[in-house]
């Protein structure tokens, strides 16, 4: 596993900011942090993640991890991670404003690195 570095990400409102974990190329977040993210109960989020894997839309080897977590009482916990394909995927599920801000900030990042060169063309 690649060295973890965290994004900052800040609805447009600038009410609600999620810390992401970015490790493998890839954002990660926790169901806990979906929820907020996309103002869903966590029983909506998990239900959206299950359905993405059980309609085949994602394997879910490739797109969870846990992470260790230290909490609040100072214990360390392993959490459940999504990485960004399911994010988006629970975004358009959840069908709310802030799923689709969240999708467009995304995509913007996505841009920003590809014009700065960090996507990289393995096969050259």
């Amino acid at each position: 596993m690649q060295e973890s570095n965290l994004l900052m990400y800040t609805t447009e409102d600038g009410l609600t900011k999620i810390e992401a974990t970015f490790i493998n190329d890839t954002v990660w977040l926790s169901i806990e942090q979906m929820a907020e993210l996309f103002q869903r109960d966590r029983s909506v989020i998990g239900k959206h993640i299950r359905n993405v894997f059980k309609e085949g839309e994602l394997k879910k080897e490739s797109v969870w991890a846990k992470f260790a977590h230290t909490a609040d009482d100072g214990k360390t916990y392993q959490v459940d991670y999504y990485n960004l394909d399911v994010i988006i995927s629970v975004g358009y599920r959840v069908k709310s404003l802030r799923g689709t801000q969240f999708r467009i900030w995304a995509t913007n990042i996505l841009k920003e690195y590809m014009q700065k060169g960090f996507v990289l063309d393995d096969d050259r």
